[in-house]
């Protein structure tokens, strides 16, 4: 018995012993991968927390193109969350429709092209003045436009509609365009911001040579600097473009006639505009079937098309955009 004992407990520690070697290989072996594939390992993990934030910020797209696909019958059936049975390609005609697309995209393009120039030019001045000239408070006056980045709209909203009442500019877009042509309006000081990030970072010797030939400081800016800021200009031509397109706040507060409605604010008007077609697209007993067919997919549609614009713009613009986000010192 105790031959046995004996015996079953030198087997019992050959396997503990076994099973340690065994382990600690591994062990061994998977910290020497590591060691040697570490810039494996480091680039799995950053892909992996890129998915994972990609993911967050695909989520709200995905699903709004998914429901624009949704026929009525696939809204109701639990079931279908992802995968639509059918591509209902109807809920875009109504959208588009209802939208009124075409009178008002063209009124929201000719509002932010105008808006997007006026803060180009008038943007890039102040910032060339802050960067090139040396005037008593500059740094101090820089601050205080720095500060204009922090204020929300909605703080100084009441005094700039009483002013532009008095000028009879309410229902028009002047309140929105008039103001970027002096470097306010939306996001005024953050562009005078990055083109003046822009503008310290290029050599001068190019503009003492120029001023030396008896160049203006003014003439320097327009025909020196301002061609050589492609990258500071696209920035914020996609920048001002995204933003201004999708302003619903100071129109919404400036324009009360829904003639005078931008493509965006146009999303609430929908099923009104809808109910005035009289037969041309839609026939009247179609009309009165408005109520079943406006629904989340019919809301999600129109909104896609709202934002295809700004789609199409960015897969056309991201390369450089990205580029000339680095060179413009708004990150690093």
């Amino acid at each position: 018995m105790n031959k046995a004992e004996n015996v079953m407990n030198k087997l019992e520690r050959g396997l503990i012993s076994t099973y340690q070697f065994t382990f600690r290989y591994v062990i061994e072996k998977i910290i020497d991968f590591i060691r040697r594939k570490r810039y494996i390992v480091y680039n799995i993990a950053v892909y992996i927390l890129l998915l994972e934030f990609a993911y967050v910020f695909l989520y709200p797209f995905l699903y709004l193109l998914i429901t624009a696909m949704k026929s009525p019958t696939d809204l109701l059936d639990m079931t279908v969350r992802w995968i639509p049975r059918e591509i209902y390609w109807e809920n875009f005609k109504v959208a588009f429709a209802g939208l009124n697309y075409w009178t008002y995209f063209q009124k929201s393009l000719l509002v932010t092209l105008l808006c997007v120039l006026g803060h180009i030019i008038s943007c890039s001045l102040v910032a060339y003045g802050f960067a090139r000239c040396r005037f008593p408070g500059r740094n101090a006056l820089f601050m205080i436009v720095m500060l204009t980045i922090i204020v929300p709209a909605q703080v100084i909203i009441v005094p700039l509609f009483m002013q532009y009442s008095t000028y009879g500019w309410l229902n028009t877009y002047l309140p929105l365009i008039v103001p970027t042509f002096f470097g306010m309006g939306l996001r005024g000081g953050l562009f005078i911001f990055l083109f003046r990030q822009f503008f310290i970072g290029l050599p001068t010797e190019l503009e003492d040579s120029a001023r030396i030939d008896g160049c203006s400081t003014f003439r320097i800016f327009w025909n020196i600097v301002l061609p050589i800021s492609k990258t500071a200009i696209l920035v914020c031509t996609v920048l001002g473009t995204v933003w201004h397109w999708n302003d619903y706040y100071e129109p919404a507060v400036y324009l009360t006639r829904p003639k005078n409605w931008l493509l965006p604010m146009n999303l609430t008007n929908m099923y009104a505009t809808l109910r005035m077609i009289e037969g041309e697209e839609f026939g009247i007993s179609e009309v009165d079937q408005l109520n079943q067919m406006y629904n989340t997919a019919t809301l999600m549609a129109g909104t896609l098309l709202v934002i295809l614009p700004l789609i199409i713009m960015y897969l056309f613009s991201q390369r450089r955009f990205m580029e000339s986000i680095e060179r413009t010192g708004l990150v690093g």
